[in-house]
């Protein structure tokens, strides 16, 4: 038997409780591969099949029923432990903020230095940025300028990079030069101005055609409708804001 992690058991009780492996995996902040592969670990660990699933459905089978309760109680377990341990070691409270992504097991990977406090307020990160600022939060993981930072008196540090695609109705395999693509901005500057800076640049610096759009369309099944009506790749934008 293979050593059995309190994260597994969270994805299995998140899992059980959407009873959907694309919806559980959005709420935990990782890929839906990646969750099915845990899942599976665990199940391999545990020796028995948690659930049923197929392309339309996922059920708890009669073994994932009955040990939900007891891996709930685990982690309610697991969680006091972590607390009287921070309260013991006389560690800070931190409120973080976020847009759309947080480094996953941020409680576990941080309990040992600070109680963090995940803000439930997601908003786009200009907005995040000047909550830092005023002191409404602690830290914030956003989208952020150079000049930005300069001017509210913030630090920043890069905790990742995101990779940009460009998305065409065409199934065109070649290299795709910059200035033929398009590039969306988007007229509510209050939701979307981290994007609109960071698009309007690009496209000055690269030569492709910037095109102001009033729909929300930068993601989501917008973004789709306005890839199958151009006659040039979009690039896509991999934050909500």
């Amino acid at each position: 038997m293979g050593l059995m992690e309190l994260r597994q058991l969270r994805y299995f009780v998140a899992v059980a409780e959407d009873l959907n492996f694309g919806r559980a995996a959005d709420r935990l902040l990782i890929a839906g591969p990646s969750l099915s592969q845990q899942i599976k670990a665990l199940e391999r660990d545990l020796g028995v099949r948690l659930f049923d699933r197929d392309r339309r459905s996922v059920a708890l089978t009669a073994a994932g029923a009955a040990l939900l309760p007891h891996a709930r109680d685990l982690l309610e377990r697991a969680d006091d432990l972590r607390n009287r341990a921070a309260r013991i070691a006389g560690s800070e409270s931190v409120r973080i903020g976020y847009v759309n992504w947080l480094p996953p097991d941020l409680t576990a990977r941080t309990s040992a230095v600070a109680r963090v406090h995940v803000d439930a307020w997601i908003a786009p990160s200009h907005t995040q940025a000047a909550r830092v600022a005023d002191g409404s939060l602690d830290l914030a993981v956003c989208w952020v300028r150079r000049q930005d930072l300069d001017e509210r008196g913030l630090n920043a540090r890069l905790i990742g990079a995101d990779r940009l695609y460009a998305v065409s109705a065409d199934r065109r395999s070649d290299d795709i030069r910059a200035r033929d693509l398009l590039v969306l901005t988007d007229t509510d500057v209050t939701t979307w101005s981290s994007w609109n800076v960071y698009a309007e640049r690009l496209a000055r610096d690269t030569g492709a055609r910037a095109v102001r759009i009033s729909d929300g369309g930068i993601t989501g099944p917008g973004f789709f409708d306005h890839v199958r009506r151009a006659r040039r790749p979009i690039l896509n934008s991999p934050k909500a804001h």
